[in-house]
């Protein structure tokens, strides 16, 4: 179907260049991380025993898992697994309502922000922030995105002191 005449240059203009979502291999990972984490949580929510090596497995039959960094979405994904009590236990300190009372996709970006504030200094604190305030947005709520952001940066004020420090 051939474009219609009565489209200014400037309506051309924007439909030819749709907004994409950057999907680059860490971000793609991230994404598969917090797929992982909203199951293992919702697995443990019900009362049951989650496996983080059947969730990776699962995650990992996706055609597109192939185009996502494999090392960070393991690193992250386990990670946030195996350090769930001390990541949710941190979190906790931030909110102003109980930690039941988040969404599970909230609850997951921030433990996904929280994990590389703690434990990946390899990753800027302002990445770690971005990269769970993106993800948020994407899958989260209309606003939820702002109360990672909140949530992130008082535990970064916390656990990422000096590197903030040295940046200011």
């Amino acid at each position: 179907m051939p474009p219609s005449p009565y489209l200014t240059e400037q309506h051309k203009l924007v439909s030819s260049t749709q907004i994409k979502r950057s999907l680059t291999p860490r971000r793609r990972a991230r994404e598969y991380a917090l797929q992982g984490i909203y199951q293992w949580l919702m697995i443990t929510k019900s009362g049951g025993l989650p496996a983080s090596n059947a969730i990776a497995k699962q995650l990992a039959e996706d055609p597109a898992f192939a185009k996502a960094q494999f090392e960070l979405f393991e690193s992250v994904f386990e990670g946030v697994c195996q350090h769930a009590e001390v990541l949710q236990s941190e979190i906790s300190l931030h909110l102003d309502r109980p930690l039941q009372e988040l969404s599970p996709i909230e609850l997951g970006c921030m433990m996904i922000g929280a994990f590389e504030l703690q434990f990946d200094l390899s990753t800027p604190y302002k990445v770690a922030i971005n990269e769970a305030v993106e993800l948020s947005k994407t899958f989260g709520g209309t606003d939820g995105h702002k109360y990672v952001n909140g949530i992130l940066d008082q535990i970064a004020q916390k656990v990422r002191a000096p590197e903030i420090a040295a940046q200011q």
